[in-house]
């Protein structure tokens, strides 16, 4: 069986689970086929998604994650090494986020359940302690991450997105002031926000939340394991943890820059009476008795038990060479890019998180991106959005280290090969889609996908500047519907 089955081939398939096992060997070699399409994430040229620790932690937070791959998480009690796991996971990120005796928090799969988790916490308290706020709103900057809004459309909280400064790309604390409502019950900073690596003034938030009688969420989810060692190797990092007057929760992951397997994060509380409306109980159905911390309910040790081994192999001397050579990997590039005219970074990247925007008409980022892929590179592109234009994103980790005077050579020479060539037609007429885009099911998403050259068997093309320009191109809302659409018709089962 060929590993490189594509979407309509699945489709048009009678799948169904053999009706004699295969031999284990089989199967293993199936999925290692399987995993060809795959971007090559060892090769060190990948800069999303994949935070690479070493080969010899690699194999130890492996060996950790299957001894509790039945382990079920769901029964505290029936296993008490998973408590004892999540306590101690909690504690050394409470200890490295300025926490002190009294904050708690729990292990979750993600950062996007950790923020979940505490736009619940703040609803429920606010049920109960401000009934009168049956409206509640979340405010947050428009470089907040999606999850917020995740939560707000989970949750039935209106999320209040306000604009940031267009230069620093962080939260003005006056803005935030003035859109404070009767309904508000939460006020977001991020540590650092994910798009351009800058943190807002976490102090300044605090600080206006507290006056308020609101909650402040502090997002490190991608910078919780990283700034506090980069602040301890000398670099300017601001405050931004529970050492800060008025932090009442804070997302850490755990699988990012500590380097941890997937489904590793934490979701901290300034105390047990705030983390007690996070929890979920339910006695009154007929089956066992239901008391879930977080969303999910069954779960595997697994994750909770790669972490424990990742942050004690690695230990805070390890973390510390890691953050000083991904910094010094940072500015090389900040640096590099400082040397390629056509290019500018945006903002001031406070940590290794690195977003880099066009200032010539003739070279698009998306064109960019592509001749960066033929080159086996892997970099996210980010849309346009209010306060900041298209761009490539770089999330630098200790694997890419020894690659990136490779990556500033090669981005020279994709630049230069664009600037030679013919540049194709990018005018795209938004009306002729407009139709389509307000009427859009299935039938017309197929028709749309075939114009595109999304309708073969061959998945996505690989050149995708043309299709990035486009849903560049559209307001939010339509991005959000041909999005929707096209994942719908990718998972075609």
């Amino acid at each position: 069986m060929s590993s490189e089955i594509t979407p309509n081939e699945v489709k048009n398939r009678n799948i169904s689970i053999p009706k004699t096992g295969l031999k284990a060997d089989l199967i293993l070699d199936q999925l290692l086929s399987m995993k060809g399409k795959d971007i090559a994430w060892q090769s060190g040229k990948v800069l999303a998604y994949v935070y690479e620790p070493t080969k010899e932690t690699y194999s130890l937070t492996k060996e950790a994650y299957t001894m509790y791959l039945t382990e079920n998480a769901l029964d505290p009690t029936a296993f008490p090494s998973l408590l004892k796991l999540e306590t101690e996971l909690i504690a050394m990120a409470a200890n490295l986020l300025g926490g002190d005796d009294e904050t708690v928090g729990n292990f979750t799969s993600g950062g996007t359940e950790s923020i979940i988790l505490a736009v619940k916490t703040a609803r429920d308290y606010c049920r109960e302690h401000k009934p009168e706020i049956t409206e509640p709103e979340l405010i947050v900057g428009e470089t907040a991450h999606a999850a917020f809004h995740k939560a707000g459309h989970y949750l039935g909280v209106k999320v209040v997105m306000l604009p940031v400064n267009k230069e620093t790309f962080k939260v003005e604390t006056e803005v935030f002031e003035s859109a404070i409502t009767k309904n508000t019950i939460m006020l977001v900073g991020s540590a650092p926000s994910y798009a351009h690596g800058v943190v807002d003034p976490i102090s300044e938030i605090a600080s206006l939340a507290k006056s308020k009688g609101l909650f402040c969420h502090v997002d490190a989810c991608v910078g919780g394991m990283y700034l506090p060692f980069a602040k301890q190797a000398g670099f300017d990092i601001p405050p931004f943890d529970f050492s800060v007057d008025g932090v009442t929760s804070m997302s850490c992951d755990f699988h990012k820059y500590g380097y941890a397997a997937k489904g590793a994060s934490c979701v901290l509380h300034k105390n047990r009476d705030l983390r007690k409306y996070q929890i979920f109980a339910c006695s009154s159905w007929s089956g066992y008795t239901i008391i879930n911390p977080t969303v999910l309910s069954s779960k595997t040790g697994g994750p909770m038990a790669g972490a424990w081994a990742t942050l004690h192999h690695i230990g805070q001397d390890g973390y510390m060479k890691i953050v000083k050579e991904t910094q010094k990997a940072s500015l090389l590039i900040v640096e590099g890019i400082q040397e390629i005219p056509e290019l500018k970074i945006m903002g001031d990247p406070i940590m290794n998180l690195v977003a880099i925007e066009s200032v010539d008409p003739t070279v698009n980022v998306f064109a960019i991106s592509d001749g960066m892929t033929a080159r086996g590179w892997h970099i996210q592109v980010q849309l346009a959005s209010r306060c900041a234009s298209e761009a490539l994103h770089l999330s630098i980790n200790r694997a890419n280290v020894p690659y990136i005077p490779e990556l500033l050579k090669d981005l020279k020479e994709v630049i230069n090969d664009i600037k030679k060539k013919e540049k194709p037609s990018m005018d795209i007429d938004i009306k002729m889609f407009a139709p389509m885009l307000e009427n859009m099911n299935s039938e017309t998403f197929d028709n749309l996908a075939e114009m595109l050259g999304l309708g073969g068997e061959e998945g996505l093309p690989d050149e995708l500047e043309f299709i990035n320009n486009l849903i560049n191109s559209l307001p939010a809302k339509h991005r959000n519907v041909l999005l929707k659409e096209f994942v719908n018709k990718m998972f075609t089962t």
